[in-house]
This record gives C-alpha cells, sequence and structure tokens, in this order.
C-alpha cells in the first residue's frame, strides 16, 4: 500500500511539474506569453470573416499570434471599464465603434499610438478612408487606428424602379421628392415606396442635410432644434402619405418579396438580400433632400488599446504588426459587406467588383461620409432612439419628443460628469 501510495505521489508531482513547464498562460488573462488578447464585437456572419483575417495572420508564423475573442457589444463594453480597472485580464488589442472612442479618451482609458507610428510608415492618413482616420485623433494624439467604415445607403429593386421612378438615377442622387413621387405611383398596385428601418441613422443623415448634428461645441447636445423637427416631419409625411411602410410591418421582408421599391439599410445587409429568391436589386447612397449636399451616415470600428501597465514593448509591437497585415489583407473584411478604411484595398479587383466599393473609390463620395462623433453619442443614441419611431408613427406629438429628448441628453451628461 506505501509503495502505491508513494507511486501515486510521484505520478501527481510529475504532471504538476510539466503543467508547470508548460506554463504558458498568463493568469490575469488566460492567453498564451506569445499570444495577442483580441476582443472584438463580430458574433454575427462578419465574425467568421474576421476569423478568416486572424487565421491567415497567425499562418504567417508571427512571434506573437492573435487570439481571437468576440463578444456581443454592449456585453464588452460593459466589460471594459472592469478589467481595465482591475488590472487583470486586459485585451491587448480591441475594436471598439468610433462613437466611443472620444469617452474612452476623456476617463484616461486608452494607450495612444503616438509613438509607435514612426516604425510603420504605411499607417498613416493618407492611406486611409478620412473619415476613418480623422476620428482616432484628439487632441493631438493618435488613439485608434480604423478597420472599416460602414455606411447607411440604399437598397431599390431594379424592375420596380424602372416601373416607377425610371429616371431617379440619372444623376446617381435619389431624392425624398423621387421617392415620394415613385411611391403616389406603386402605392395603387400594392407596393410601399419606401421601407423605415433603423430609425436612427435615416434621421440622423437627414437632420445633417438640413444643417443640423448632435452637437455644437462638442459638449452641448442639440436634439431640440428646427431642424430635428423638419427631418421628423418629413418621415412622419412619408408614413401618413402611406409612401413608407405601415408601423408593425417589416421592411426588409416588404423589399425581399418585391414589394417595396426603396430600402434604406446599411452596407452589411446585403449578404441577407442575395439569400432572397428572383430579387434583382442595386445599390446607390442614402436618399438626399437636394443633390446640393450629400451625407451618408458612417460609422467605423477602430482598433485600439487599453492600458495596461504589464503589456511589453515587444508584445506591443506585434499588436502593430498585426494592424499593418489587416491594412494591406482586408478583402474578406470587404466581402462581410463592410468597406476597409485602408485604401490598399482599392488595388483588389475582387474587391471593386463589391457593391459597396463604389463609396471609396471615389474620393468625392469619401467626403460625405458622416460619422457622428459626439462624446456623448451614447446618451443621445439611446434617446434618438426612443424618439424617432414613436414620433413618426403618431405615437408622440413632436414638439414634446424632442424637448423631452433633448433634457433626458442633458440629465445624463450631468450625472455623468459629477461622477
Amino acid at each position: 500500500m506505501r509503495k502505491k501510495v508513494v507511486s501515486m505521489f510521484s505520478v501527481i508531482l510529475v504532471l504538476l511539474v510539466a503543467l508547470t513547464g508548460c506554463g504558458t498562460t498568463s493568469s490575469s488573462s488566460g492567453t498564451a506569453k506569445n499570444e495577442i488578447l483580441y476582443w472584438n464585437p463580430f458574433v454575427g456572419p462578419d465574425g467568421e470573416n474576421m476569423k478568416q483575417i486572424v487565421n491567415e495572420y497567425n499562418k504567417t508564423n508571427p512571434k506573437y499570434k492573435i487570439k481571437n475573442v468576440s463578444y456581443k457589444d454592449s456585453d464588452m463594453y460593459k466589460k471594459i471599464p472592469t478589467v481595465v480597472n482591475s488590472g487583470k485580464g486586459i485585451p491587448d488589442l480591441t475594436i471598439v465603434h468610433a462613437e466611443r472612442i472620444k469617452q474612452f479618451v476623456d476617463n484616461d482609458l486608452l494607450t495612444p499610438y503616438d509613438n509607435l507610428l514612426a516604425n510603420y510608415p504605411e499607417i498613416k492618413s493618407e492611406n486611409y478612408v478620412p473619415a476613418g482616420w480623422n476620428i482616432g485623433d484628439i487632441n493631438g494624439s493618435r488613439y485608434s487606428v480604423p478597420l472599416d467604415v460602414h455606411s447607411f445607403v440604399m437598397y431599390y429593386n431594379k424592375d420596380l424602379l424602372e416601373k416607377y421612378a425610371p429616371n431617379a438615377l440619372d444623376d446617381n442622387v435619389i431624392t425624398f421628392d423621387e421617392i415620394r413621387a415613385a411611391g403616389e405611383k406603386s402605392k395603387k398596385d400594392n407596393i410601399t415606396g419606401v421601407g423605415i428601418t433603423w430609425t436612427r441613422p435615416i434621421f440622423l443623415s437627414i437632420y445633417n442635410q438640413l444643417g443640423g448634428d448632435i452637437t455644437s461645441d462638442g459638449e452641448t447636445p442639440t436634439l431640440n432644434t428646427p431642424e430635428a423637427k423638419e427631418a421628423l416631419q418629413l418621415l412622419k409625411g412619408l408614413v401618413d402619405d402611406k409612401i413608407a411602410n405601415k408601423d408593425g410591418e417589416d421592411p426588409a421582408q416588404l423589399f425581399k418579396s418585391g414589394k417595396a421599391i426603396f430600402y434604406p439599410e446599411g452596407i452589411w445587409m446585403q449578404n441577407s438580400l442575395n439569400e432572397a429568391k428572383n430579387l434583382n436589386w442595386g445599390l446607390t447612397i442614402f436618399p438626399q433632400i437636394s443633390p446640393d449636399k450629400i451625407v451618408n451616415w458612417t460609422s467605423s470600428h477602430q482598433f485600439v488599446m487599453f492600458n495596461d501597465k504589464n503589456r511589453s514593448e515587444e508584445k506591443t509591437k506585434g499588436i502593430m504588426d498585426f494592424i499593418d497585415y489587416v491594412r494591406e489583407n482586408s478583402l474578406p473584411w470587404a466581402q462581410a459587406g463592410q468597406n476597409p478604411a485602408a485604401l490598399a484595398i482599392l488595388e483588389s479587383p475582387e474587391y471593386k467588383k463589391l457593391p459597396q466599393a463604389f463609396l471609396i473609390e471615389d474620393p468625392e463620395l469619401q467626403k460625405t461620409l458622416k460619422i457622428f462623433d459626439y462624446k456623448y453619442n451614447g446618451f443621445a443614441a439611446e434617446e434618438i432612439d426612443k424618439l424617432v419611431g414613436d414620433a413618426i408613427y403618431g405615437k408622440l406629438d413632436i414638439d414634446k419628443g424632442l424637448k423631452t429628448a433633448q433634457k433626458a441628453v442633458e440629465d445624463k451628461i450631468a450625472t455623468n460628469n459629477k461622477k
């Protein structure tokens, strides 16, 4: 019995030694010593495309391989302050939405890239779409590098367009007046003129076309304005006159089934439309009030590094190597329905065949990409989401709704600034 106990103890000791010898994981992050912990919010189909990029990069046998970890965006944003403040489990590299960056900087959570870019001369403004690049420059320092610029545009049914608005695209701009005229004709045939989908980018695009913005000075919210009222009235008019879909109708299903002419949505939705049978669709810029001022609501996924005093210079170099790799190898991301921010993508014949490429190929259209980079964008977005649908479908008085939204954002800012 004693020999058996000694033997068992010896086996356990050997196992413990072996495990210690394989000690390549960090107790704080759960990643291997030669791994970069990479957080991102890509839990949908596009997540597979990001995994493809990561896998291809890891096949190049870099010193620091990428460990890809995806979270639902709301969960990820809740986790970030906790792990950064605790100093444990901090991701080495993270993808965040552009609108979040200013507040992360204000809260002193981000590590700037300033001292790193000299060794990566191709990571520079000339090599990226301006809307995506400029967002990371705050107070003279660079806090992010863009992955993409994803825009809210408009799909259209080619067959229905030819029937109800054959000349609408002659100038490459479809106006709301043209949508209204087409919808007046089509509703007699039980065809919806336009589907109202995600109301926030629709409202903000129109609001900015009219000269409005969600802040006047970077601090004060500006939602209760004549321009905001006009934008809501325009959308409500389309609903009231039966040009747009009814409340409760699914605009995506209407469009996929050939029952709607126009369908404002994100460039990232095209893969779902390809699944629809017998749908002959095209893609153009977001509808405009006038061709004289073109605005396409846009956001951007950005690479950031959250503060971590334990991150070595060598690992940081590994992070930069990966970002530089993505700059030149972002075709899989474009194939997910996104527009990469790195202009190197324009060298790809495969990319130029994709429907969304026109927004990046044309330098003038690049200038129309509008990112609402207000540091309190999260507060404003919450109230806009509550406001727009109810206002345009007649559930809420527009004047009252705007006043309520304005005060709610002001109150949230005041509470935030007391913390």
